[in-house]
């Protein structure tokens, strides 16, 4: 029997005994037909699409409703401290519900986990805005979250089974649309809400329409289930399970993740407040941080692509980094007379979350050990990062002003480049488990 890196590496591969010869074969459709050498090019047309409509529905549902927050407490009566929960219910939800993948992805396959997940993300936008009450849009939020948990979770997985010989290339093409997901989102919510006669029922609701569209391409992908590289692979009785916690890559990956979550989720919670306590008005403060997000749509694309062809990637990490130390240093000194300038560059040090994807892929050899790295990393990285906004918060509330709150967030840089450079090695999680 083939080894796990031939059964899971190469789409053309299964794990099934050889096909004994037949007279007659079922017709098959020319679209979806398999070559002698793999998936037909019909089939990978449709996961390039399915993977772009999936990664433009990871992030809408979040920042959609950050963009709408105050109106859904006033709609749904919410207390403050109900809606700091609200804030801090993505991250949570993706620690949790994230750790589920691999298991799932092993009993269906990663393709038809990433469908159900779509299916998910567009049952809990459709249901949230009828709900009348703070539980139900609570639950509601969760049943979305968890479809994004885990499509977050399979994306690098769905690249490696795919695409094992252009990881660079198609995380960067994902990455920049989760990236560029995240901005539209936050950037016309607001507006489109006005269009549509101020609800913000409407608002939040009609997202639900593009995570539709994105169910579709995984339909047929999910169908064709002769070998697709999206399948499990049966595990060989004598190869061993990967012990994933005895890896330090695992766990240096796994710390970079959640230390770069943190850096992010306290920019798009905290960088406005900072910029209008400076003087800046509340408009360019709104601005500044759209900038800094849509940093992240050509550099995510380009960052992957630059990081696959690196043995180590620990110079990238560095480089990300010092323009993270950089640019909270003039938050620190200058915030409002450099502004623009500490947008950018914090919108630079953002794009750790590209670089930290692409090493998910590149640090294992096979599918089966990306699935595990992949779930690992991200529940891990998502809970360490859960604390981050809320303590800036605390610090911001006791100090009276930003300077210790950003001499934290500068500090937290130092041992993430740290830990990133160690997840930036030329070598897998099969050579320390």
């Amino acid at each position: 029997m083939p080894d796990d890196e031939t059964r899971t590496l190469s789409p053309a591969t299964t794990v099934d005994a050889p096909e004994k010869p037949t007279t007659t074969q079922t017709p098959q459709d020319p679209r979806t037909a398999r070559t002698a050498d793999g998936p037909s090019p019909w089939l990978l047309r449709l996961v390039v699409v399915g993977l772009v409509l999936t990664a433009l529905n990871l992030r809408p549902a979040i920042t959609s409703l950050g963009a709408l927050l105050e109106e859904v407490r006033d709609g749904l009566h919410m207390s403050g401290s109900v809606a700091g929960v609200l804030t801090s219910v993505p991250p949570l939800c993706f620690a949790v519900f994230g750790i589920m993948a691999p298991r799932l992805a092993r009993r269906f396959g990663a393709g038809a986990v990433v469908c159900a997940g779509m299916i998910a993300i567009t049952a809990g936008l459709v249901i949230r805005p009828l709900v009348g009450g703070t539980a139900g849009f609570l639950a509601a939020s969760a049943l979305a979250l968890m479809g994004i948990a885990v499509s977050n979770v399979l994306m690098p997985v769905i690249v490696k089974r795919w695409f094992p010989d252009r990881v660079g290339s198609m995380t960067g093409l994902y990455s920049m649309a989760l990236a560029l997901g995240t901005s539209l989102a936050a950037a016309v919510t607001v507006p489109m809400t006005s269009a549509l006669g101020g609800s913000w029922r409407l608002g939040l609701g009609v997202w639900a329409v593009l995570a539709a569209v994105a169910i579709l391409p995984w339909i047929p992908v999910v169908r064709d289930r002769r070998g697709a590289p999206g399948q499990p692979a049966a595990q060989h009785p004598d190869t061993p399970a990967l012990r994933i916690t005895r890896s330090r890559t695992a766990w240096g990956l796994a710390c970079f993740f959640g230390l770069q979550a943190t850096a992010a989720y306290i920019t798009m919670g905290w960088m406005p407040q900072i910029f209008r306590d400076a003087g800046v008005s509340a408009g360019t403060a709104g601005v500044l941080l759209a900038v800094t997000m849509a940093m992240g749509v050509p550099l995510a694309f380009v960052i992957p692509r630059v990081a696959a062809r690196m043995k180590n990637q620990g110079p990238i990490v560095v480089f990300l980094g010092s323009c993270g130390l950089i640019g909270y240093a003039g938050l620190y000194f200058a915030p409002a007379g450099g502004a623009w300038a500490w947008a950018l560059l914090l919108g630079i040090s953002n794009c750790s979350f590209p670089l930290a994807l692409t090493m998910i892929g590149m640090r294992s050899r096979t599918g089966a050990g990306v699935v595990r790295l992949s779930a690992f990393a991200q529940s891990v990285g998502y809970l360490i990062s859960i604390p981050g906004p809320l303590l800036i918060g605390v610090l911001y509330q006791h100090s009276g002003g930003w300077e210790l709150p950003i001499a934290l967030m500068a500090g937290l840089i130092v041992p993430q480049m740290a830990v990133g450079i160690l997840a930036g090695r030329d070598r897998t999680i099969e050579d320390e488990c």
